[in-house]
């Protein structure tokens, strides 16, 4: 294989101690304090001939240890180890302190100043960005501090946790400090993933691709990278169930949103990422590799994996970040791997 410099354009360093105590519910705190409970359940389920049971456990061990690490630094050194040498990672914090589920161990400004920490020790390697809730107070103003003092490269949105992308804080006073720099927001954009204290339905209504509607016309400099491609579900319906040719395509169908709204030409500083989604199924690999026909659609797709959210899938990441480097073959990942994720970042750098 050639030589490319990849950027991972979506990877999570942050630990559980960044996570709420009673995240998803009280009847796990017991697991997530013993992990090692986890494993032995595994070993029960294999000894019962349990295999699929024992082997999902098994990658939820994988995951607790992944996010039990004592800093981010350990995270990260377990991340790098998957790649090519000279790999760059963004990489996205998590901002849970709202959602109802108990306190953190250590706040949002703790975890930005551990991530700007990681980042001076890799300069070359970790491509910072911030996060907020814009609920809470202080949002604005830690973002700013994050982009003016830690020098972070963008911003990291989690609508699915109960706010709208249009959020009055975010219109008004987070968006315009990264519009006027041509910086990059990556918000989630999959019905799947932490959801917070409101109904499912209000949450995919917050998070659907169209919602980002109005602050991409508003903010037409600020780069948005719409996360996971739709997601999985939007994915295993349109292979599995199909579309109706005769009815509105984009009309539930997150994976097709994207597309129709990137290649439409309407909204240029729109971009999608495959984290996560391209990691869940073998299938997936020839439908993306169809849908990068499309020039507008392959100028807009960027390479991520959601390291370490993958670390409850069987395959590792390298594995699956060789598949789908030979599944694509060397100029379509070259696109989404150097290509998309330079230029995506050099527009997020200028001004």
């Amino acid at each position: 294989m050639s030589r490319i410099r990849i950027t991972n354009c979506h990877v999570h360093t942050f630990t559980d101690r960044h996570v709420p105590a009673r995240y998803p519910h009280l009847v796990v705190m017991p697991f997530k304090r013993a992990p090692w409970l986890v494993r032995g359940l595994a070993g029960l389920a294999r000894l019962a001939g349990q295999e699929a049971a024992a082997a999902s456990l098994r990658r939820l061990h994988r995951f607790q240890r992944a996010a039990g690490a004592a800093d981010q630094a350990e995270i990260f050194a377990e991340l790098v180890a998957q790649y090519p040498r000279s790999t760059r990672f963004v990489v996205l914090p998590m901002q849970m302190a709202g959602i109802g589920h108990g306190r953190v161990r250590a706040g949002l400004a703790a975890q930005h100043d551990e991530l700007a920490a990681l980042a001076a020790a890799h300069p070359d390697l970790v491509i910072p960005f911030a996060t907020c809730d814009p609920r809470l107070p202080g949002a604005a103003e830690e973002v700013r501090r994050c982009l003016e003092t830690l020098k972070f490269r963008g911003l990291k949105l989690y609508p699915r946790l109960g706010y709208a992308p249009d959020h009055p804080v975010l219109m008004r006073e987070v968006y315009p400090l990264l519009n006027a720099r041509g910086l990059a927001v990556v918000s989630h954009c999959s019905r799947g993933g932490v959801t917070g204290r409101v109904p499912r339905a209000q949450a995919d209504e917050f998070c659907a691709p169209q919602a980002f509607a109005p602050v991409l016309r508003a903010f037409p400099q600020m780069q948005v990278n719409l996360a996971h491609f739709g997601g999985q579900s939007e994915w295993e319906a349109y292979i599995g169930e199909g579309l109706n040719p005769y009815a509105p395509q984009a009309a539930g169908n997150w994976l097709i949103a994207l597309r129709e709204m990137i290649e439409s030409g309407a909204f240029p500083n729109l971009w999608t990422d495959i984290s996560y989604t391209l990691f869940q199924s073998d299938a997936f690999l020839p439908f993306l590799r169809l849908f990068l026909d499309h020039p507008a659609l392959r100028a807009r797709v960027l390479f991520g994996s959601d390291f370490y959210m993958t670390r409850q899938e069987s395959l590792s990441e390298r594995a699956v970040a060789v598949r789908l480097r030979a599944g694509l073959g060397e100029d379509l990942f070259r696109q989404i791997a150097e290509t998309n994720p330079e230029r995506w970042l050099r527009d997020a750098a200028r001004g």
